[in-house]
């Protein structure tokens, strides 16, 4: 009777620390992913502000992803000396907060490009740490608490840029950014006291749910650089034409509002993609899914880029779809190809390539921008999406001999 009323009293007794974990986690995601993605809307205006070529608006893109892309592992290395690591996650995300409010206040786009290195180096912790955080309260059970800090990501990508672009018909571009520069601070306050909560108290769910021992496989390398390939070739696709549909839609006719309205649109249809791949990987098979993903993604680019204002807007949800759809996909395939044992280390590398993908890929491709103008660079961004094609081919051909392999043994 008391060792069976024991288990069940546990659960319990943890419910309230876990939850209020991924509260912060999920608030940190979107604060930090919403604050990243308001580049976005703010390079039209830094194009008139400070009269830049397409090369130097991906600069300053690239000042804050690749920032934070660089300092993924360190940011994980030092967190993991800290005896509270969430500390550091609060002193970072008022770190960015201030980075924007300098990046409001200059008129220099070089004191401009710096804010943005030390929002990027605020936001560099919140993926290790608060994707830690949430594994940690749940541990065998955190699958579906970290797809709902993956959406929350989502959430913050949606609501905030829009929320910019609406503010910016009513008033200044700093009164905007200082208001959002308050919004990290006030963002880092909530965390903090969200995780007043003392560490043991987090920490008990684990423990608890490490009592059935964990598989091991020795992972197949090859299949997992074939992912990463994959990986950092659509994180390009998805960067790069995130940075030229400010200027697709603008040549279409579209005023500054109806851009916010259309990145909220590609982030509203990213957050559902990733539930719908989700399960178009369940039920198609991973292969099958970024076929389907990529080629759409080659094709619904090039509706906006040459069809009308209106038709270009509708067709935004399902771009946003497949081109956050396929990420979700690789991430959750990592686990499959790796050793188990070192898991952390291979998401860390996985993360790395993509985002550092994503930051240098608009750099190359805006430099093709002023050399070759939008459309054409359009082009070569929609016609990376099919070769993408390409590496996950090789993933898929490492998979079958290997499943051949196991029914062989059998």
């Amino acid at each position: 009777m008391n060792s069976a009323a024991t288990p069940a009293a546990t659960p319990s007794t943890q419910t309230r620390p876990a939850k209020r974990t991924l509260v912060a986690a999920c608030l940190a995601h979107a604060t930090h992913d919403g604050l990243s993605d308001l580049v976005y809307v703010f390079l039209p205006v830094w194009q008139e502000r400070f009269l830049l070529s397409f090369t130097l608006l991906s600069l300053l893109r690239s000042a804050y992803s690749l920032t934070l892309a660089a300092l993924q592992i360190p940011a994980s290395s030092l967190a993991m000396k800290l005896p509270r690591p969430e500390y550091l996650l609060i002193v970072a995300t008022v770190l960015t907060g201030i980075g924007w409010f300098i990046g409001g206040l200059t008129d220099s786009v070089v004191l401009l490009g710096l804010a943005l290195v030390v929002s990027g180096i605020g936001a560099s912790t919140q993926h290790p740490i608060a994707s830690a955080m949430v594994s940690r309260a749940y541990g065998r059970n955190a699958k579906k608490p970290l797809g709902v800090y993956n959406f929350a990501g989502d959430l913050g990508k949606s609501l905030l840029p829009a929320g910019a672009a609406f503010l910016l018909t009513y008033t200044t571009y700093s009164h905007t950014v200082s208001l959002y520069a308050g919004i990290a601070v006030l963002s880092a306050l909530l965390i903090a006291l969200l995780l007043r909560a003392p560490a043991a108290a987090v920490v008990v769910a684990p423990k608890a749910a490490a009592t059935e021992p964990e598989a091991h496989h020795p992972g197949d390398p090859v299949a997992f650089y074939a992912l990463l390939a994959t990986g950092i070739l659509d994180s390009a696709v998805r960067m790069g034409f995130l940075t030229f549909l400010p200027f697709i839609l603008k040549a279409n006719g579209a005023s500054l509002t109806q851009t916010g309205i259309a990145l909220t649109l590609v982030f509203i249809g990213g957050a559902v993609g990733k539930f719908v791949c989700g399960w178009l990987s369940e039920s198609l098979g991973i292969i099958k899914t970024v076929f389907v993903t990529e080629l759409a993604t080659a094709l619904l680019i090039a509706i906006v880029l040459f069809a009308p204002l209106g038709a270009g807007m509708l067709v935004l949800p399902l771009l946003g779809a497949v081109l956050n759809g396929t990420s979700s996909v690789l991430y959750g395939a990592v686990a499959d190809v790796v050793d188990s044992r070192k898991l952390e280390r291979a998401f860390a590398i996985f993360y790395t390539g993509t985002i550092g993908s994503g930051a240098l890929a608009p750099v190359l491709y805006g430099y093709g921008g002023d050399h070759f103008g939008v459309t054409t660079i359009t082009l070569i961004i929609a016609l990376t999406a099919v070769v993408t094609l390409v590496p996950v081919t090789v993933f898929n051909g490492r998979q079958v001999r290997e499943h051949e392999g196991t029914r062989a043994k059998g």
